[in-house]
């Protein structure tokens, strides 16, 4: 068995023990005619998602169900309605018919799958509530339901349902997983590896004395053998001995008890610095188990706490590295932990690690915590709001999560130190709380819909009063009609659109410090205004995934000052301008997934400082421009083999520091199920 994470970015590939038994197991139940539903219970870090996954890619059960096996993420808070809007599409296979409420939506599937009869298999991961598991339940010929979950009585009891609990690690499995993250190696290394001599790491003493206790005292928990083997690596000695005496007073948690899980994976932070262990508490002001994209993480790190970009790169890798955070990036393609890719990157955590981030950021008295998360969840919320409107807390980060949300609806909080705020909800309509306006020192801003359509905004022009604020990140929302444009904020740096409507028209951002924007799955964006091509500061810009895109502003070129260009995943753009020769300080250009564009312009070659260039999937650009020659500074080029064979010829000729790399086609987009 392994752990409930995919492979990190920066990680090393998953690694599976124990798991060819559960799979056949499941798979036995799974085909027997009188089960349609099947519940596979574990405790929390125990693996149920791990399996799930390995029984999605079973050769055995893809022959039964075909391409009719669907994986869906529910979590303790799901959107009940946005989950059965993709169990239709992705079952039917074509676009839903729109739902009027839950029990509509719930009768138009079921007809669905009645007039379907066929084999079909969908794993609802992570379900919290018997309750909400009643909405994804339903019944028809050869249709099979899998439910993972940490509780027994979540499951409904029937003569159709069957409950599978899956046991933990044996000793050996334990002591194979734990040595595959703390060695490298799924066995205890015979001898020291060049590495660990060097760091005066673990001597053979310590791995003796310690894997007794960590075995015994994990209880064969895969996410606990993990997560405290990663973050062993490397370590020396003294670490070692600390670790060991924590576990060997700790208590077992062979029978769950959440407290004495938490207690025992706080080890795993206790080997990072004070600033990463900050680092790591602010993740617990995330949505559980949701893929969030890295750059909101980032800033945070950089804007509210200070850290220099290049060192909040390093922490990031580093708690990846450590399985403290689970890093991915979009299927397509894998990209590195860069400035540049921070917007393709995307982490998501462990429930029980976010456990572990909430309960150690919990330790100061309330007033004097740095962070602070407000859930509409929490019994304890309109205390909370009473507290910080009446006591003038120190909190730099605030986390609220509610649902809809009218001006009215807000209480007023008095924050005046607060330099990171992140609004999320659920709803089709959100105002921003009045209380924004006196954030005077806010730096970063990010407003997140988790809802299954974008929502309408009320409220924006408030942030043109907010004389500190950097950054400002919006996901999956649609700018309220506007007459006039309102000012940006006059320190604004960076702009982060993704799944939004209407922003591009919603400010003037010719007279502001504007270094970054970015426009990401505009799904009604035809043309690209003008009013988006006056940064004169800007240094990195990018328009990505919008399908409708034909053409770029002749004017593009007047940025001057940009360094990185990214117009990825633009199939219907057709040309780019000819002003492109103006950006005489650009170091990488992407246009990747560009499957429209027939041809660069000669322009091209006055790129001279231009050393990375990113043109996979360009399937129409046939031809390279002479000009190509001229880019002597260019050191990386991606691209398709035909194309590629162009660009070895440019490479003798005059780029012979040039590294041409060839890619396959995997054009996808999985990863917006999430």
């Amino acid at each position: 068995m392994a752990d409930d994470s995919t492979y990190g970015v920066s990680g090393k590939p998953q690694f599976y023990v124990g798991l060819d038994k559960c799979i056949g197991d499941l798979r036995g139940l799974l085909f027997h005619s009188e089960v349609s539903i099947v519940g596979l219970q574990c405790m929390g870090g125990g693996g149920k998602t791990t399996l799930a996954l390995a029984l999605l890619n079973d050769p055995q059960i893809k022959g039964y169900f075909r391409d009719n096996v669907i994986f869906i993420t529910v979590s303790q808070s799901p959107n009940l309605m946005g989950i059965l809007e993709t169990m239709w599409e992705k079952i039917a296979g074509r676009k839903r018919p729109e739902f009027h409420n839950l029990k509509d939506a719930h009768m138009k599937l079921q007809q669905l799958i009645l007039s379907q009869s066929k084999p079909t298999l969908v794993i609802l991961d992570d379900v919290w509530s018997r309750t909400n598991l009643e909405n994804f339940l339903f019944e028809g010929p050869g249709y099979k339901t899998l439910v993972t979950t940490r509780d027994n009585s979540t499951i409904p009891t029937s003569p159709t349902t069957q409950l599978y609990q899956l046991p933990l690690l044996c000793p050996e499995d334990a002591l194979s997983l734990f040595c595959f993250w703390a060695f490298g190696q799924p066995s205890i290394p015979s001898t020291v590896n060049a590495n660990i001599v060097k760091q005066n790491c673990i001597l053979r003493v310590q791995r003796m004395l310690f894997f007794s206790q960590v075995q015994a005292k994990c209880g064969g928990l895969p996410l606990a053998l993990k997560v405290i083997g990663s973050c062993l690596h490397g370590e020396p000695h003294e670490v070692w001995e600390r670790a060991k005496d924590k576990i060997s007073k700790g208590e077992s948690i062979s029978d769950y008890h959440k407290n004495g899980l938490i207690r025992l994976l706080e080890i795993s932070i206790d080997s990072l610095d004070d600033v990463a262990k900050e680092c790591f508490l602010d993740l617990g002001l995330f949505a559980e188990e949701r893929k969030i994209c890295a750059d909101a993480l980032l800033d945070i790190w950089v804007y509210a706490r200070k850290i220099q970009w290049h060192d909040a790169l390093s922490i990031l890798s580093d708690l990846a590295s450590r399985n403290l955070l689970n890093l991915t990036s979009t299927p397509r393609r894998r990209v590195a932990i860069s400035h540049a890719n921070a917007s393709e990157l995307y982490f998501s955590q462990h429930s029980v690690m976010r456990e572990l981030a909430l309960h150690l950021g919990c330790r100061d008295g309330v007033v004097d915590r740095k962070r602070f998360l407000m859930d509409q969840k929490e019994r304890s919320l309109r205390e909370k709001w009473d507290l910080l409107n009446h006591n003038a807390c120190d909190v730099q980060v605030l986390s609220i999560h509610t649902g809809p949300m009218e001006t009215n609806n807000w209480y007023e909080m008095n924050l005046p130190e607060t330099e990171a705020l992140l609004l999320l909800f659920t709803s089709s309509e959100y105002s921003l709380p009045p209380f924004l306006k006196s954030m005077k020192n806010l730096k970063f801003l990010m407003v997140l819909n988790y809802g299954a359509k974008r929502a309408t905004i009320k409220g924006l022009d408030v942030l043109s009063s907010l004389p500190q604020l950097k950054s400002v990140r919006l996901e999956r929302l649609s700018a309220p009609p506007v007459h006039k444009q309102s000012k940006a904020p006059p320190n604004l740096e960076k702009v982060s659109l993704s799944l939004c409507e209407g922003f591009e028209y919603a400010f003037t951002f010719n007279s502001i410090k504007l270094r970054d924007f970015s426009i990401d799955h505009s799904s009604n964006l035809e043309e690209v205004p003008l009013s988006v091509c006056y940064m004169p500061s800007v240094q990195m810009w990018s328009v990505s995934n919008c399908h409708l895109v034909q053409k770029l502003p002749s004017d593009l070129g007047n940025m001057s000052s940009m360094r990185i260009l990214r117009l990825s995943a633009l199939p219907g753009l057709k040309e780019l301008p000819p002003s492109i020769g103006k950006l005489r300080l650009l170091e990488c250009l992407d246009i990747s997934f560009c499957e429209g564009l027939r041809e660069l312009p000669e322009e091209i070659g006055q790129l001279k400082k231009l050393s990375e260039f990113d043109m996979r999937e360009c399937s129409h650009l046939t031809r390279l421009p002479r000009a190509v020659c001229a880019l002597s500074s260019l050191e990386l080029v991606i691209c398709d083999e035909k194309i590629g064979k162009q660009w070895m010829r440019a490479k003798n000729i005059s780029i012979p520091e040039l590294r041409v790399e060839i890619v396959e086609p995997q054009f996808s987009l999985d990863w917006l199920d999430d």
